[in-house]
């Protein structure tokens, strides 16, 4: 089978963009690896799927895969990438676009300067929805918040490591380092990724405090890797940082992709206010391939 893509990056965030509005592809986990991979395939670190509106308010539904070929809840700077894919092939003229992903509901916005900003929704502290399992551990107390000790075993260091647990459609366990260069993202994200207090997996979240309106960011996704940036990583980051008494409601995340502009406002009523991400998205090329 032959079919179209389009290859589009978000500060890096790279990804293969399949339009399925006039009917689905019918794509298996395998070839949904196959076009993420790097030596064989298109490269990416996540598939990302535009479909047809699936109810009265919905522009369009948005799917993500990750490059391991699994379905996955959400990806910012994907939906950066989507309403800039959906405009530029004339699917939509609209400014504004409602999109259902498998996590709910987001709203899309293409602003004057040419980025995106996105409502990523209001994030998500009960420990079930995120889900952790947090049975027979004691958290640590901060500005009235809990941070988690999560033991990494099979990592060899005899402390464990201190994270702040939050969904934004997917889970993140965020700790907080001194210098994110030197960060052990590529020994510690894989045990936090997989390990099994996250029964749906979990992306691990490596986070510098430069000053209350500037973090930098580094993330090792699940079933990615670690990215040059992560859109949900970057508002998961800023809303624990909040929490923490750490940070300002704007806040400037640098990722080794780029720059990305989080708001949040905190409580909002009897729940939480939602979180705006904005930046990039960006069309590399368009393209044509044959899947095995």
């Amino acid at each position: 089978m032959r079919i179209q893509f389009t290859k589009m990056q978000g500060a890096g965030n790279d990804f293969v963009v399949l339009d399925e509005t006039a009917g689905p592809l019918g794509l298996t986990a395998a070839q949904y690896r196959f076009l993420a991979d790097r030596h064989f395939g298109v490269g990416a670190d996540q598939i990302l799927t535009v479909r047809p509106s699936p109810a009265p308010g919905i522009d369009f539904e948005y799917l993500i895969h990750n490059a391991d070929g699994g379905e996955v809840e959400q990806c910012g700077n994907g939906a950066r990438c989507f309403v800039r894919f959906v405009r530029e092939r004339g699917l939509t003229t609209q400014d504004t676009v409602r999109v259902l992903t498998r996590s709910g509901v987001i709203e899309l916005h293409m602003d004057a300067d040419g980025r995106v900003t996105v409502d990523m929704g209001a994030p998500v502290f009960d420990l079930p929805q995120i889900p952790f399992d947090a049975a027979g551990l004691v958290p640590h107390t901060v500005n009235s918040w809990q941070k988690w000790p999560l033991a990494l075993v099979e990592s060899g260091d005899s402390a464990p490591v201190s994270i702040a647990v939050v969904s934004m459609g997917n889970p993140h366990a965020v700790q907080l380092v001194a210098d994110v260069d030197s960060a052990p993202v590529a020994t510690q994200g894989p045990l936090v990724e997989r390990h099994v207090r996250f029964p749906r997996r979990v992306n691990a979240g490596f986070m510098q405090v430069v000053s209350r309106s500037q973090i930098r960011l580094r993330v090792y996704e699940r079933g990615a890797g670690e990215t040059l940036a992560c859109g949900t990583g970057a508002c998961a980051a800023v809303v624990a940082g909040i929490r923490l008494g750490l940070l300002d409601a704007t806040v400037d995340v640098a990722t080794r992709g780029g720059t990305l502009t989080i708001r949040w406002a905190g409580a909002a009523g009897d729940g939480w206010a939602p979180v705006t991400m904005t930046g990039p998205a960006t069309t590399v090329f368009h393209g044509d391939i044959t899947l095995p």
